[in-house]
């Protein structure tokens, strides 16, 4: 790390609520996003604030975001976790590695993944807090990279750990269907899907008052997601109004581009099941369904660890409309593994007549997905609606 850097003055600002922040990004953004770094770190939670910061060190590391793998490091993280050789301890072990696939390959994540963790030890509730911690700092590190790209600079990087992935060698699942037996989607679609989960959600009577106020402000009590969600509400909470203060919000990036940030999340992160639901809202808000499903169109090349190799093809593909293809691109670069994102992508959104708070709601709404489609594809599978009755 640079010692110009202004990169950890900037993550210390996003995160302490007693700073003086003057970053340009919604309160209320600002607000939801401290909120479930507390419920995450300083709150009780059934594995130890060691442990918790370990895991974090070990996303950031991948991600390369060396501010944040220095901030998790000086708090306290767990050193078994940070070294290349496996901890000792073999629920520690399943739990580093069951990180290393969410962070890296997400959409190869299945069943049996889970199936590892709890024959290692891990409970319902730690396999859901250990998605929502990958998902979070996964969403904290595509902040902070915006952040300090509006300040001309890219943020400092760190090595990845030296190891191989879990994901290496695993290809994507294209069975016909779901564990369940459900028709599995296999091609990006606009059209509504649903959405199976592995882990076992509680039933509607079973939830807590804290469990259902944790999603009361986003869902019903008749989604299985969100019940399987609140096995963490403290986080829940937060990030169930951190979503409704990026993506409903009347001012800023125009609605149907911060959804159109989302679907191009998705489509790098490979999560069908989220792209339909975002693809599908920006069609609604802009009126250019072709244009979104030429998006969803691109087939993008990818590595052993199911990493995309090309982001260029989504911009292409909408390249007879500059802003488009500008906030595509945008939205492509902060989602990669390590995002490329950085002053000039800043420069050239400002060119094609982005201000600086849409280049943060475009940021905001992307880094969202970052979070969202690893909680996806880590705790259950997309599933073709069942046919309705005739």
């Amino acid at each position: 790390m640079t010692a110009t850097s202004t990169a950890p003055a900037l993550l210390a600002r996003l995160l302490d609520a007693d700073a003086a922040t003057g970053l340009p990004v919604d309160p209320e953004v600002l607000t939801e996003t401290r909120a479930a770094m507390e419920a995450l770190y300083d709150r009780p939670q059934p594995l130890g604030a060691p442990v918790l910061r370990g895991l974090a060190a070990v996303v950031a590391a991948w991600q390369g975001i060396g501010p944040l793998h220095d901030h998790h490091v000086a708090a306290g993280a767990d050193e078994s976790l940070l070294a290349d050789a496996e901890p000792t301890d073999a629920k520690l072990a399943a739990l580093r590695r069951h990180v290393d696939l969410l962070t890296v390959s997400p959409a190869l994540a299945t069943h049996a993944d889970q199936e590892a963790l709890i024959a290692a030890g891990a409970t319902p509730d730690e396999v859901v807090l250990v998605s929502q911690l990958v998902a979070y700092e996964s969403y904290l590190a595509r902040v902070l990279v915006t952040l300090a790209a509006l300040e001309g600079e890219e943020v400092p990087a760190v090595p990845a750990p030296g190891r191989v992935p879990t994901s290496r060698g695993r290809t994507k699942l294209t069975t016909p269907t779901t564990r369940s037996g459900s028709a599995r989607p296999l091609e990006f679609t606009q059209e509504v899907l649903a959405w199976e989960p592995w882990v076992p959600a509680p039933a509607e009577d079973e939830l807590t008052d804290e469990q259902r106020e944790s999603f009361a402000r986003k869902a019903t009590t008749n989604s299985v997601y969100f019940r399987l969600l609140s096995r963490t509400p403290g986080v829940t909470r937060a990030r169930s109004d951190l979503d409704n203060a990026i993506f409903l919000r009347r001012d800023g990036l125009p609605r149907a581009e911060r959804e159109l940030a989302a679907a191009v999340a998705s489509k790098v992160n490979d999560c069908i099941y989220c792209a339909s639901v975002h693809a599908r809202k920006s069609t609604g808000f802009s009126k250019r369904g072709e244009d979104v499903d030429a998006v969803l169109a691109v087939r993008l090349p990818r590595d052993a660890d199911w990493v995309a190799t090309d982001l260029a093809p989504l911009a292409e593909s909408v390249a007879h409309d500059p802003r488009w293809a500008t906030v595509v691109d945008a939205a492509a670069r902060l989602s990669a593994l390590r995002p490329t994102f950085g002053p000039s992508d800043v420069a050239r959104m400002r060119q094609a007549g982005l201000e600086d708070l849409e280049v943060v709601d475009l940021a905001t709404a992307t880094a969202f997905f970052a979070w969202a489609n690893r909680l996806m594809l880590s705790l259950g599978e997309a599933a073709c609606p069942a046919p309705s009755a005739a």
